[in-house]
């Protein structure tokens, strides 16, 4: 899985003014002004067929920071799950607000955990934002993220308005 979120090479994208350009297929494919810089040749969206595709989104800051990270003078790191889901869903829903939906246009999220003792947290506050009318959900563990304060990632699927 990867966090940050970039262009791909030969793509007709438009960079940092987040504006979407056409490609040959009438998908479009863009990077989001604003919003922390790609770490890899992929877009943060791309619209096709009516959807709105997100790469996976982390908590990281656009000063390559992360939400729900606390680093004490002596070194001791504390990461917060809760922090860094609400700061998740919140760039996605950025990044959906782009191309003109919304956190209510999805329809499919899968979320990657590196521990599922976190799910409990995650879960609540997932309630904050959605009900059992939200998107369809699969919830998965992996060894880890691209970066070791990163607890989740999410990438989502939704129907454009």
């Amino acid at each position: 899985m990867t966090t940050n979120h970039g262009t791909t090479a030969g793509q007709d994208t438009t960079a940092s003014q987040g504006t979407p350009a056409a490609h040959g297929t009438g998908a479009r494919a863009h990077v989001v002004a604003g919003k922390a810089t790609p770490r890899g040749a992929f877009p943060h969206v791309k619209v096709a067929g009516g959807f709105v595709y997100v790469s996976g989104t982390s908590s990281r800051r656009p000063d390559n920071t992360f939400a729900g990270v606390q680093v004490d003078e002596y070194g001791t790191t504390n990461l917060d799950i809760r922090a860094q889901t609400r700061a998740v869903i919140d760039n996605i829903r950025d990044l959906l607000r782009t191309v003109g939906a919304d956190l209510s246009d999805l329809v499919q999220v899968t979320t990657y955990l590196v521990n599922m003792n976190d799910f409990g947290g995650y879960n609540q506050v997932w309630a904050e934002y959605f009900d059992a009318t939200g998107p369809t959900r699969t919830t998965v563990a992996v060894h880890q993220l691209p970066h070791p304060h990163l607890l989740i990632e999410i990438q989502a699927v939704a129907v454009l308005p």
